[in-house]
C-alpha cells in the first residue's frame, strides 16, 4: 500500500481521502442552538391561541392573521437572506442577527394589549427566523463532508424537535403550578433566549468561518458571483416542484390539532399531545439523516410521502380520541423522514451557491405551505375534516406515484 500511495504521489494524483467519522463541532453547536430556540419559541407558541382569544378579546380573524402573515414575512425575507448568503463572510452577522432579533422581540408579546400588536410583534419573530435560517443551512452544508450531510441536517432537526418537546412541558408546568400566568411563562422565555444568543456567536466565530472568508476571496478573484439580478435554481426544477408541492398539500399542524379536539382530546391535554409528536419527529429526524446518507435523500423522502399519504387518510377515518392519539403521533415520523434529506438534497445541488440554493428551497416551500394551508382551511371548513385529510393524503398518494416514473425518466 506504501509503495502504492508513494507511485499515485509521484504521478501526482491524490489518494482517496476517507470522509471523516464525526460531526463538526459548528454542527453540534448549532443544533444546541436549535434546542433552545425551539425551548423557547414554543413555550409561547401554544399559548398564542388562549393569549390572543382569551387575554387580548380576540377573534379567529386574528389568530388567521397570525399564521398567515408571520409565514408569509418569514417567506418574502428567506429569498433575500439566501441570496445575501452566498458571501460567506455574510453569514455570521446574518445568523446572529437572526437569532437576536427572536429573543428580543418575543417577550414583548407578554406586554402586548391588543391582538394586532401581537402579530406584529409575530410578524417580526418570523422574520428573524427568515434570516438566519437559509445562512445558517447554508454554513452547515460548507463545513460538513458530503458523505454526512444527512446525519448533521437530521442532529438539527432532531435537536430542534427536542426543544419543542422541552417548552410546552415548562410552560404547562408552570400553568398548571399556579406560579405564573400566560404573560409571566412568555416572559420567562428570555432565558433560554440569551443562551441561545451566546451559542449562535460562538458558532459562528470557529475556524471554518475563517476558512470560509479565505475561500471567497479566492473566489472572487477567479470568478465573481453573478449580478442578484441573475434568477438562480438550487435544484433541479422537478425536485424543488416536488418538494414544494408536498408542502402544499400537507396539513397545517394546527388543523390536526382542531381535528384531534373534535375527535375528543381535551384542549387541557393538547400541550402533552404536542410535546409527544416533537418526541417522534425529534428522533425519527434523527433516522432520517442516516437513512438520507446511506440510501439517499430521494429515496427517504418518498418514503416519508408515502407515509403521510397513509397516516392522512387514518387522520380522515379517525373516530375515537385514542386513535387520534396514535395518528397524530405517528405523523410525526413523516416531518423525520423528510426535513433531513430535503436540505441535504439542496446542499448536494448548491454547489458554490449555498446560501441562493437554501434562501429558494425555504422561500418555496413557506409559500407553498401557507398557500396550501389556507386552501385546505377553507376545505375543512365548508366539506368537513374528513373530506380535506382525504383530499390532502390523495395528493400525497399522486406525488408519490409521479415521483419514481419522472426520476427515472430523468
Amino acid at each position: 500500500m506504501r509503495r502504492d500511495a508513494a507511485a499515485s504521489a509521484a504521478r501526482g494524483v491524490d489518494a482517496p481521502i476517507t470522509p471523516p467519522a464525526r460531526l463538526p463541532r459548528q454542527v453540534k453547536l448549532f443544533g444546541a442552538v436549535s434546542l433552545l430556540n425551539d425551548f423557547a419559541s414554543e413555550m409561547i407558541y401554544p399559548l398564542l391561541p388562549a393569549f390572543v382569544t382569551g387575554v387580548l378579546g380576540g377573534g379567529a380573524e386574528a389568530l388567521g392573521a397570525l399564521d398567515g402573515a408571520a409565514e408569509f414575512a418569514a417567506s418574502f425575507v428567506k429569498f433575500g437572506a439566501g441570496r445575501l448568503a452566498d458571501r460567506p463572510a455574510r453569514r455570521g452577522p446574518l445568523i446572529v442577527l437572526g437569532y437576536a432579533i427572536a429573543v428580543v422581540v418575543r417577550p414583548l408579546i407578554g406586554l402586548t394589549a391588543a391582538a394586532w400588536q401581537v402579530v406584529g410583534l409575530r410578524v417580526v419573530d418570523r422574520v428573524g427566523k427568515g434570516l438566519r435560517t437559509p445562512p445558517r443551512d447554508a454554513l452547515m452544508a460548507d463545513v460538513t463532508a458530503p458523505a454526512l450531510r444527512g446525519r448533521a441536517f437530521g442532529l438539527q432537526r432532531g435537536m430542534d424537535h427536542a426543544g419543542a418537546v422541552l417548552g410546552p412541558l415548562l410552560a404547562w408546568a408552570l400553568l398548571s403550578s399556579g406560579s405564573a400566568n400566560v404573560r409571566s411563562v412568555i416572559a420567562w422565555s428570555l432565558a433560554p433566549g440569551v443562551a441561545v444568543l451566546v451559542l449562535a456567536v460562538w458558532a459562528v466565530k470557529k475556524r471554518a468561518v475563517e476558512n470560509d472568508r479565505r475561500r471567497e476571496r479566492a473566489a472572487e478573484v477567479a470568478s465573481p458571483l453573478p449580478s442578484s439580478t441573475v434568477p438562480y435554481r438550487p435544484l433541479p426544477l422537478w425536485p424543488l416542484l416536488a418538494i414544494s408541492a408536498f408542502y402544499l398539500l400537507r396539513m397545517p399542524e394546527t388543523l390536526i390539532i382542531l381535528r384531534s379536539q373534535q375527535l375528543g382530546v381535551p384542549v387541557a391535554a393538547v400541550p402533552l399531545l404536542w410535546a409527544a409528536v416533537h418526541v417522534v419527529k425529534s428522533s425519527s429526524s434523527f433516522a432520517g439523516g442516516a437513512w438520507s446518507d446511506r440510501f439517499g435523500p430521494g429515496r427517504t423522502m418518498w418514503i416519508g410521502w408515502v407515509c403521510y399519504a397513509l397516516l392522512a387518510s387514518g387522520m380522515a377515518l379517525a373516530r375515537t380520541p385514542a386513535q387520534a392519539w396514535g395518528v397524530f403521533l405517528a405523523l410525526g415520523v413523516v416531518w423525520g423522514l423528510t426535513e433531513s434529506p430535503e436540505r441535504a438534497l439542496v446542499a448536494e445541488s448548491g454547489g458554490d451557491r449555498q446560501g441562493s440554493g437554501f434562501g429558494v428551497y425555504h422561500g418555496a416551500t413557506g409559500l407553498a405551505a401557507l398557500a396550501g394551508g389556507i386552501g385546505l382551511g377553507v376545505l375543512y371548513q365548508h366539506f368537513g375534516a374528513a373530506a380535506a385529510f382525504l383530499a390532502s393524503a390523495a395528493g400525497g398518494l399522486a406525488l408519490a406515484l409521479a415521483w419514481p416514473v419522472v426520476a427515472m425518466r430523468r
